[in-house]
């Protein structure tokens, strides 16, 4: 999930940012004219995520971004092109104007922040790396996998970590590496190494498609930190802010009580201040967006808050079974924290 690009395509990127500067100032235009968001997001393996059902329609809080930010463009979540890109070629096809933005369990780093001439938007999965065996093993714990092959997906920084927490401590792991996630998912399945290791979320997601999740287990190690969030490139400060406070819109409406169902009647009768600005009832918020007032609106009644993304695709009552943690509101001592809507 977490991909080191190489010296060379690094170079690439750096020089191809000076020509898509120009065409990334007009994003949102670009859009509205083409009548779609192009949005990157991973190559379907990914249940929870970003994953096509059996009609080909895409879910997932990943994806759920993307419809969010469809919602407050156009009224419509619907207007979405979802666009695969492995780990290795999904910076490429953002920088290269591919995909207007990329919405596909992405790491915030510095390097990736600064370097390759990005901008994240905020983070909808706290993540971090862990490990998965067969519970037959009898491995209680990653420390115990002394001396273990470990299979894992190559030039990316799961790789790095993984050798980073051998050498720490002192374990000898043997990486097994290969080129994408469902080579690695296949390899571990054929009994090619003793352990998988990637994104807990991404665990959590291979494990809920296995013939028997029941026989693999996540150990409670986390080695990492993972922030995962929506990327697009620099040079357009307003389609950053559109992504942004899609997200944002999401979160905030959780923490006031605003859900799917009853953001109709809080719009014609709440008295609290913060829902009004936020469904378009008082002020000109949309407009300093270059989008409708009501655009919040549109995607809490359309898409839902962060709390019905969440439980709807990777919550508890899912194949993942992932409790919020640290992915919970910071009322409700998690993490989650959006910028007040003033």
């Amino acid at each position: 999930m977490k991909t080191i690009l190489s010296a060379a395509i690094a170079a690439a990127v750096g020089v191809s940012a000076f020509a898509t500067t120009a065409s990334a100032q007009d994003t949102l235009a670009a859009i509205k004219d083409r009548g779609q968001i192009l949005c990157g997001v991973g190559t379907g393996t990914s249940p929870g995520f970003a994953f096509p059902d059996d009609e080909g329609v895409w879910t997932g809080v990943d994806a759920d971004v993307c419809y969010a930010i469809s919602a407050a463009i156009f009224g419509e979540k619907g207007n979405v092109k979802f666009i695969p890109t492995t780990s290795k070629e999904r910076f490429t096809a953002l920088q290269s104007g591919e995909v207007d933005l990329l919405s596909r369990t992405t790491t915030w780093t510095f390097s990736r922040d600064n370097n390759l001439g990005f901008d994240f938007h905020g983070v909808n999965f706290y993540d971090g790396q862990g490990f998965m065996v067969r519970k037959d093993l009898g491995v209680g714990s990653a420390l115990d996998l002394s001396g273990a092959s470990v299979c894992v997906t190559t030039g990316t920084t799961t790789e790095l970590n993984l050798t980073d927490f051998s050498r720490a401590n002192n374990l000898g792991i043997s990486p097994v590496v290969f080129e994408n996630a469902e080579e690695t998912k296949n390899a571990y399945l054929a009994g090619r190494c003793d352990a998988y290791t990637t994104d807990k979320s991404g665990l959590a997601s291979i494990r809920a498609v296995l013939p028997v999740p029941a026989d693999h287990v996540v150990l409670p190690e986390t080695i990492s930190k993972e922030p995962l969030g929506p990327v697009s490139r620099h040079g357009d400060n307003n389609w950053g802010d559109i992504i942004r406070w899609s997200l944002n819109t999401m979160i905030i409406a959780e923490e006031l009580g605003v859900t799917s169902a009853n953001v109709d009647d809080l719009k014609s009768n709440s008295e609290n201040p913060e829902i009004r600005r936020m469904l378009g009832v008082e002020g000109e918020y949309g407009a300093q967006l270059g989008l409708p007032a009501d655009f919040a609106y549109q995607i809490i009644k359309q898409v839902g808050n962060f709390e019905e993304s969440y439980e709807r695709n990777v919550g508890v009552n899912t194949p993942l079974g992932l409790p919020r943690g640290i992915n919970a509101l910071w009322t409700e001592g998690g993490i989650l924290y959006a910028p007040p809507f003033r």
